[in-house]
């Protein structure tokens, strides 16, 4: 330990259980000396275990449904209470699919469905940014990390509309890192991270598809969960202060890589 998040406090959304990334970045935070308040949307808690997790890093837990503005504004007022003032660090781990769980094809999504799924996946993210920014609840240099996939830029078909989800959380990261930059010096970032075997990973369709081929060509092998939590941390440490408005490839190499020998010796089999 390095002592790296000493007197930092922050919201964790979406810790489901053991395998999830913010679940592991919650306890790399909490070992790192971070003060954490967990979040998840109420059904996600009954499905879940996060009261285990409070337990372990003594935090509370607040339901949030991040597509309640009602919520949201709770979930900020009671975590600046709790506090006892403002907070330095937010991770955004948080997604949903209704045409993914319903098996819809991309090409036949239900459009309702659709909105929800940028609601919770993505404007989310500029619903929790602008409740704190109306409650100046961000500290002067707070670090905003969003969880994001390569699906964003490249085609997965598999991946459904979350794919255009991810996209647009990028965009949302991009522009409110702008406004709240020149506001009060708070940068927000996305991680674009290996695919990972978590709960909600598994729900999408060639899953395991998708993890043996980026394994196959990434020159460093697929980045873990607990990889991503440890670089979630430095993103939230004081040592990373000028990287902001940034999607940041968090995934041994695969994004720039065209081919591996792996995959050609698989190809040729």
């Amino acid at each position: 330990m390095y002592n790296l998040l000493k007197g930092k406090k922050g919201i964790i959304f979406g810790a489901l259980d053991e395998k999830s990334i913010a679940w592991i970045t919650a306890l790399k935070c909490h070992e790192e000396g971070a003060e954490i308040v967990l979040s998840n949307a109420p059904v996600a808690m009954r499905m879940g275990a996060i009261n285990q997790l409070a337990e372990k890093i003594n935090a509370p837990v607040i339901a949030c449904d991040v597509s309640s503005a009602d919520d949201v504004e709770n979930l900020i007022v009671k975590t600046k209470e709790h506090f006892g003032g403002g907070f330095d660090f937010i991770l955004h781990s948080i997604g949903m699919s209704l045409n993914v769980r319903k098996g819809k094809h991309y090409t036949e999504i239900d459009y309702v469905h659709n909105l929800k799924t940028f609601e919770i996946s993505s404007m989310s993210l500029h619903r929790v940014l602008a409740t704190c920014m109306k409650h100046d609840a961000l500290n002067e240099w707070a670090s905003v990390v969003a969880l994001s996939y390569i699906a964003a830029q490249r085609v997965f078909p598999d991946y459904n509309e979350m794919a255009d989800a991810k996209s647009l959380l990028e965009s949302v990261a991009r522009s409110f890192g702008y406004h709240y930059g020149v506001k009060k010096h708070v940068r927000i970032n996305t991680v674009s991270q290996s695919p990972t075997r978590t709960t909600a990973g598994s729900g999408v369709k060639g899953f395991d598809g998708f993890i043996s081929y980026a394994e196959k060509m990434s020159p460093l092998g697929n980045a873990s969960a607990e990889d991503c939590a440890n670089y979630c941390v430095t993103l939230f440490s004081d040592l990373t202060k000028m990287v902001t408005m940034q999607n940041l490839f968090h995934d041994g190499g695969f994004s720039n890589t065209g081919v591996t020998g792996a995959v050609i010796d698989q190809m040729e089999k």
